[in-house]
């Protein structure tokens, strides 16, 4: 089995980058689910030796096929910070609030591990070969991301850098339960898959900004 986890799991970590070995304290009721789910695959594996399971902990996907044909096209207010840019440029919303320009970063502003979808989909390949050949795997934690943090103002001027439109943006008051800055330790996944991230932030924008701008109502977008 390869389960899509996340690094929710890990809640406000103590230090960075993230290691597969820090402690597991989820806060969000999302990462609480992912926890318990962990938790049962864990336990699986311990009372059935049979079972092969890798528990990919994802950290930040955005971005979208480079054809511009195949991306992701929220319903309601988007939860994520991709999409929420992506409807601004669109003129779609008229500002995003940035939440938070006080942490104890570069510019104030919470930093994120952000991961394009495409090396997502590859490092899912990497799982499936690798489980598929090592029989006794267990239950086996790696860490799906980039190994470098981004803040939300760069991640702003990077869009608007790919898309050639004004983000409006203001800046509001933290948001409770939002951690300073996560970003992920990359080496279990070098070691044990061959994989690693082959796309940077520009690419993730420049991809996701063909596909919304080609479809900005996702497929009922008339053509």
């Amino acid at each position: 089995m390869v389960f899509s986890s996340s690094c929710t799991v890990y809640g406000m970590p103590d230090e960075v980058p993230i290691t597969e070995s820090a402690p597991l304290k989820a806060i969000s009721p999302y990462g609480r689910t992912k926890l318990f789910q962990e938790d049962m695959f864990r336990d699986l594996a311990v009372s059935d030796k049979d079972w092969r399971i890798l528990l990919l902990r994802y950290f930040n996907p955005i971005g979208a096929h480079p054809s511009g044909e195949l991306g992701e096209h929220p319903v309601g207010i988007p939860n994520n910070l991709m999409p929420y840019i992506q409807q601004v440029a669109l003129g779609q919303r008229e500002f995003l609030r940035v939440f938070g320009n006080d942490y104890p970063t570069p510019d104030g502003t919470a930093i994120r591990d952000y991961i394009h979808v495409m090396d997502l989909a590859e490092g899912h390949v990497s799982a499936v070969v690798k489980t598929l050949a090592t029989p006794d795997l267990g239950c086996t934690p790696i860490n799906l991301g980039t190994g470098k943090g981004t803040s939300v103002l760069e991640m702003i001027k990077a869009f608007e850098n790919a898309s050639g439109k004004k983000v409006e943006h203001k800046l509001v008051d933290r948001r409770p339960g939002d951690s300073v800055a996560v970003w992920a330790a990359t080496e279990t996944a070098e070691e044990k898959l061959g994989w690693k991230s082959k796309y940077d932030v520009d690419d993730m924008c420049k991809h996701q900004w063909a596909w919304a701008s080609k479809y900005p109502q996702g497929y009922e977008t008339p053509l």
